[in-house]
């Protein structure tokens, strides 16, 4: 079969599409676009959801009566090949007859990839990888909690120039100025988890919301805490957009990757130190967001505790990403490295 199409201008089509789906959720945000053998696009579908019907079944749902011979399927992910609240998509392709199908990223997850093998099986053309950098994009956090089996973890913390998060009296409010506080909020809104631990719970009785100057943001994280004792029931962060998921903490692997099932592929710690120090000690935070006050506090309220490092040549290795002002305060950026 020929392949004489514009397959990057139609895997654009596909990832437009996959862009109105909600960037929230278990789900993947997936497009796809049925062209025809002369090339006339025949219908642009998209995934609206957790339990809606996928991409490729919303753009067959679009077709009156049998697909023309010759359809291929432009795909931003390539077809599942699983059963969960809908049916694999590779099986909806073959049963409509589907003649190609044209994808982007392979689908990492043990128990939804296969689906192009699957497809090629039955006599179906196979073309992968056409613009998977830009697809690997529009996939974001789903993508990489696929590949993890777990969320993408951002550990913030605001501190002294001196390490402090505190002062020996315990307070801390508020080390760093009006402008980080708000920038803070910001980077809350854009993950799907906030995590701390009880303590933190107990002692400070956080809201763990997303707010700015107007009021809240529309779309909230959803609160995450990590630990065994008891959170009381008139705990602020039970009253919010969400219901608060808990997790013992006793084994934060499974913990981890508990979450992504529940919504959160992106999860946003703030502590407290003891949870910061068991992520870090542990492998399993990928991106450090500090903000440094010039201030000296000095005592022994630091922002992390023991990591287990007994030398220079254990230390951990990371790499500024971003280092920006934000009215006297500094924001530090930093990926493992």
């Amino acid at each position: 079969m020929a392949t004489d199409f514009d397959w990057e201008a139609l895997m654009q089509r596909a990832f437009d599409a996959a862009t109105l789906g909600p960037e929230r959720g278990i789900n993947p945000r997936v497009g796809c676009v049925l062209v025809s053998a002369s090339g006339e696009v025949l219908a642009v579908g998209h995934h609206r959801g957790a339990g809606t019907p996928h991409a490729e079944v919303d753009a067959l749902s679009q077709i009156d009566g049998p697909l023309p011979a010759g359809t291929t399927a432009v795909v931003s992910l390539e077809p599942c090949n699983h059963t969960g609240r809908t049916g694999p998509c590779a099986e909806a392709l073959l049963a409509a007859g589907i003649a190609r199908v044209v994808y982007s990223v392979s689908d990492p997850g043990d128990a939804s990839a296969g689906g192009a093998e699957r497809l090629r099986e039955h006599g179906v053309e196979v073309i992968g990888g056409v613009r998977s950098t830009e697809g690997e994009v529009v996939l974001g956090s789903w993508l990489v909690a696929a590949r993890l089996g777990r969320p993408w973890i951002v550990v913030k913390w605001a501190q002294s120039v001196d390490g402090r998060a505190a002062a020996n009296d315990g307070s801390s409010q508020w080390i760093s100025g009006p402008e980080a506080r708000a920038d803070v909020h910001l980077e809350r809104s854009l993950a799907d988890g906030i995590a701390v631990g009880t303590g933190t719970v107990i002692a400070d009785d956080p809201a763990l919301s997303a707010r700015r100057g107007d009021g809240l943001y529309t779309d909230q994280p959803i609160p995450v805490v990590f630990g065994r004792r008891e959170v009381p029931a008139t705990a602020k962060l039970r009253s919010g957009q969400h219901e608060p998921i808990f997790v013992s903490g006793e084994d934060l692997a499974a913990d981890l990757a508990s979450l992504p099932g529940r919504g959160v592929r992106t999860l946003f710690v703030e502590g407290g130190p003891t949870l910061v120090s068991s992520l870090l000690t542990g492998g399993w935070v990928d991106e450090l967001l500090v903000y440094q006050a010039p201030l000296l506090l000095g005592g022994a309220r630091r922002a992390i505790e023991n990591l287990g490092i007994g030398t220079l040549a254990e230390a951990q290795h990371w790499t500024f990403t971003e280092v920006s002002q934000l009215g006297a305060d500094l924001k530090l950026r930093l990926r493992r490295g």
